[in-house]
């Protein structure tokens, strides 16, 4: 896996998804095992089987977030440099008009509500460039241009 840039704040909401996942959500597949066990027949017991994918599923994503974990360096988010950077709130204008864009590290990228990774396409077009620079971004329906309107 290749190391990933992320805020502090991705960081710590992946941290707490694992801690949540490793022991509240654990415990709970856990009981759901044990009542299903109480059940009798475990080759035909619906209720138990559900439960083992339940642990299998968890216990994946548990792995998964450790070596994410591991493998991301945290950034902290530069003060305004007037350059775009991880945070910042970049305003662009295209032919579809004006849009604000926030851009986030990987697990923090919500695109409906303007956010998006500094892996994305756009984030990686858009950062290191300044107010009033014009941008090219290749998408599956072509090339798009985009002006940098405002940093925030």
């Amino acid at each position: 896996m290749n190391e990933q840039i992320i805020s502090q704040e991705g960081y710590d909401k992946l941290k707490d998804e694992m801690n949540f996942l490793a022991t509240v959500r654990r415990k709970e597949i856990a009981e759901r095992i044990e009542r299903a066990k109480e059940l009798g027949d475990l080759s035909e017991n619906a209720e138990y089987s559900e439960a083992k994918d339940a642990q299998a599923l968890n216990e994946g994503r548990v792995l998964e977030l450790a070596n994410t974990l591991k493998n991301v360096t945290v950034v902290d988010i530069p003060a305004a440099s007037g350059e775009v950077s991880m945070g910042s709130k970049v305003t662009v204008k295209s032919d579809n008009g004006e849009k604000q864009y926030t851009i986030v590290s990987f697990n923090e990228a919500d695109p409906l509500n303007g956010k998006i990774s500094n892996e994305s396409p756009l984030g990686v077009a858009f950062l290191h460039h300044h107010k009033g620079e014009n941008v090219e971004v290749e998408t599956p329906k072509g090339i798009v241009k985009y002006k940098i309107v405002k940093i925030d």
